[in-house]
């Protein structure tokens, strides 16, 4: 599925994308300020989780959990190579099931479980961004 939206759309885009997901791996592709923290936070939101969502750049990992919905949000920017990401456990949070939303998977993509959900996010212009969603089988 391909979409060019706006940004003051992003909340009914984020709905469409739940509706669509058709696993709890979702990997967000997309240039510095492409908007990938802007859609998770949306997403995390329509999950019903009420917590200020921020990029884990230096962290790596945040948390987002209330009891019901638990959501790992990885941003693996800084990280030098996947056996970083193995060190954090990665293959733990995979099987969880919960929710796992991965900025620069490019970087762990070796480590990827099999059936995982793709979105590229492209800067059309200031206000406009271009999504591609991909579920992997």
């Amino acid at each position: 599925m391909k979409l060019e939206y706006s940004l003051s759309d992003i909340d009914s885009v984020a709905k469409n994308l739940i509706n669509l997901f058709e696993n709890k791996i979702i990997i967000f592709n997309g240039s510095m300020g492409s908007g990938k923290t802007t859609i998770i936070s949306s997403i995390v939101k329509l999950l019903g989780l009420n917590t200020k969502v921020s990029s884990p750049t230096f962290s790596i990992i945040n948390e987002y959990n209330d009891g019901k919905v638990c959501v790992y949000h990885f941003d693996f920017f800084r990280i030098k190579n996947s056996f970083e990401a193995l060190d954090l456990g990665i293959h733990e949070y995979f099987s969880s099931g919960s929710w796992n939303f991965i900025e620069w998977g490019e970087k762990i993509h070796e480590l990827l479980p099999e059936k995982h959900t793709i979105i590229d996010l492209k800067i059309v212009s200031k206000n406009k961004r271009l999504l591609e969603l991909k579920n992997m089988q």
